[in-house]
């Protein structure tokens, strides 16, 4: 069985939709939740591939519109929500730690201290 938590750290001008695959990659899961920036079709045949419901919002340029769960979708704003307290801490919303194995760390702290909260 995978890690049920992945974090990716990238740098500030790289996106964040290129390690889609990489966050999934190893994981077993019965639906994955994403917004419609992940809407590409290696991901989605991914998530398939792995035997789970995709939950993403299709990009309007589809020419297929994709059906998806959307009262499960509205399970993904606690995890907006979670990024939005995460940043409240001072040292993770400026990134004072030069180095990325520092950053993470008081990230996976700040994490615990959320989820004990």
């Amino acid at each position: 069985m995978g890690n049920p938590t992945r974090l990716i750290l990238t740098g500030g001008e790289q996106s964040d939709y290129g390690q889609g695959i990489n966050l999934i990659k190893g994981q077993e899961a019965e639906a994955v939740l994403a917004d419609k920036g992940y809407d590409a079709d290696y991901i989605v045949k991914a998530i398939k591939d792995m035997g789970a419901e995709v939950v993403i919002p299709p990009r309007s340029m589809r020419n297929e519109q994709r059906e998806y769960d959307k009262i499960l979708y509205e399970e993904r704003n606690n995890i907006e929500r979670m990024f939005g307290k995460l940043k409240h801490f001072r040292r993770v919303a400026t990134r004072y730690d030069k180095l990325a194995v520092s950053y993470m760390s008081f990230v996976m702290v700040a994490s615990i201290f959320l989820w004990l909260k």
